[in-house]
């Protein structure tokens, strides 16, 4: 293991508890379990949640690199599912074997580099350009010219990596883009009054006259000579069909930590179940019933 990885995984232990008679804030008896309720912290193994497991091999200019990846599903649009940083592919397991059991799909979950079970032979270069060209090799090296639909959900520092193969087209036959708590400090902390501002505004307006009216009867723009330019550029003139698209979708999940889709896994699940399918990229199985979202 790396001195890069040995301190991700340092930085995620918990502080050590507080030794019996040590004065800790949670007495003895808050501490012992009832009969019958002990917890089970024993480790599952991987195929308690996936199909397969693969390593499949990629080469490039510092030579052949291995990525292990973790893989369900048979039918239906392939989940690129991309792991935070800290993290391997297996903290989308109980994610999986949630989303397989809602919709048609296929999952693939990536070891990335300098992570899990992968192996590169430049371990220490874990800038976003040489991350997102691994998930592009690892594509191709899987599925050759002509991959199946591809949807790119990732996590943290893998929702950054799925945003840049994305933009850089290294992922082709792409469906669509997932990113989960990719935001933190104060623009989380922005979020609401960003979520709030947002809805206060016209989804659409019938000419940019209505536009720029708007602009200065809400108060949002004072100066009315600044409004009639600025409204310009904030206005998008699209054809009458394109209203009816709408791919767009975010939600917000209560009680979770930054590890969403391991805190709420079936609440992830559902949510980008109820994506998939609102948009026809792939069927329900089991009785599946969509919950659309309110935002």
């Amino acid at each position: 293991m790396s001195a890069l990885e040995k301190s991700m995984h340092l930085g995620r232990l918990p502080s050590r508890p507080p030794l019996p008679g040590s004065g800790g804030s949670q007495s003895g008896a808050k501490m012992r379990m009832g009969p019958g309720r002990k917890r089970d912290f024993s480790p599952v193994p991987w195929s308690q949640y996936f199909e397969s497991m693969e390593d499949v091999e990629v080469e490039n200019e510092t030579g052949k690199d291995t990525f292990r990846v973790y893989k369900s599903g048979s039918e239906g649009p392939v989940l690129l599912l991309l792991h935070g940083g800290g993290h391997s592919a297996l903290s989308w397991a109980v994610f999986t074997a949630a989303i397989i059991s809602r919709v048609q799909c296929r999952i693939v979950a990536l070891d990335l580099r300098g992570h899990g079970e992968t192996k590169v032979k430049n371990f220490e270069d874990l800038s976003a350009e040489t991350m997102a060209k691994d998930i592009g090799n690892v594509v191709e090296a899987m599925y050759g010219d002509l991959p199946p639909p591809i949807m790119l959900i990732g996590h943290s520092m893998g929702g950054a990596i799925a945003v840049h193969a994305a933009a850089s087209n290294l992922v082709p036959n792409l469906l669509g883009l997932c990113m989960i708590d990719v935001v933190e400090g104060t623009a989380m902390d922005a979020l609401n009054s960003m979520q709030n501002f947002l809805r206060g505004r016209p989804k659409t307006f019938k000419s940019l006259e209505n536009a720029i009216e708007w602009s200065v009867k809400s108060g949002q723009i004072r100066n009315l000579e600044s409004a009639r330019v600025s409204m310009v550029g904030q206005v998008k003139q699209l054809p009458y069909f394109i209203l009816f698209l709408g791919k767009f979708q975010m939600q917000v999940l209560p009680q979770c930590g930054h590890a969403v889709h391991e805190d709420a896994p079936d609440k992830v699940a559902e949510a980008v179940a109820t994506f998939l399918i609102r948009h026809r990229f792939a069927e329900p199985i089991g009785g599946f019933q969509c919950v659309f979202p309110g935002c």
